[in-house]
């Protein structure tokens, strides 16, 4: 398997060798819907919270006493039953929405995204991305020189997410020129994870030799883990 490296000027520079074991996975739509679902409630925030009896300010006072004055004994004004009291069993703002995702799991879903990705031709390899000054018209003459070279417009519009930009590491100037293009995102490929993958139309890798090494030592990293566990 081998797949074509740009430049930034859109010139073809030569290829890439690409392991099957990552870029050459089936599709397997249980296993993505199962990793896409379970990072997404992991991402959620749990913003709903009603204050119980014990939250809610005042009520220390007993409001008459114990007996003798013919009405029901009550030992606070903010219980439930209370006007402006405590709500029982109201949505409290320490539920954990996320389930467990395995490590494995995560991995072949990843493995499966980016081989989709190579399939549908969305997946971009880039020799080297140097941005010596944080400006937005350098990015935005790389992105038309890939979107021009390879006849993907889609790679130019504004709205939407577009592209993903990942390489070996991270420059401040290539992450402030990318700032301002809403479409666009940048990371390092050591982050990549399938949602992310699947969220942006297209994947651009820079450095392929290095950053196709990074994908492929996962998978053995986690088999020596699983070993010496």
């Amino acid at each position: 398997m081998e797949s074509i490296v740009y430049n930034q000027k859109g010139e073809t520079v030569g290829s890439v060798k690409l392991p099957k074991a990552v870029f050459g996975v089936s599709w397997n739509p249980d296993l993505v819907h199962q990793v896409m679902v379970g990072m997404q409630e992991g991402k959620r925030l749990s913003l709903a919270h009603a204050k119980d009896r014990g939250e809610v300010s005042g009520g220390g006072k007993k409001p008459w006493r114990q007996k003798g004055t013919g009405r029901a004994r009550h030992g606070s004004t903010r219980s439930p039953i209370w006007r402006k009291g405590g709500v029982t069993h109201g949505p409290v703002a320490e539920r954990v929405y996320g389930q467990k995702i395995n490590k494995k799991m995560k991995i072949r879903a990843l493995y499966t995204a980016l081989s989709a990705k190579y399939r549908d031709g969305e997946l971009i390899f880039l020799d080297r991305l140097d941005i010596d000054q944080p400006k937005t018209k350098l990015a935005m003459a790389m992105l038309k020189n890939l979107a021009t070279a390879i006849k993907i417009p889609a790679l130019l519009y504004a709205r939407g997410r577009r592209a993903l930009i990942a390489g070996p590491h991270s420059s401040k100037a290539v992450t402030k020129s990318f700032r301002n293009i809403k479409s666009v995102s940048i990371d390092e490929v050591r982050n990549l994870n399938p949602l992310d993958v699947l969220t942006y139309q297209y994947l651009v890798l820079t450095d392929p030799e290095a950053s196709v090494a990074s994908l492929a030592g996962r998978a053995v990293a986690s088999t020596s883990m699983s070993k010496s566990k």
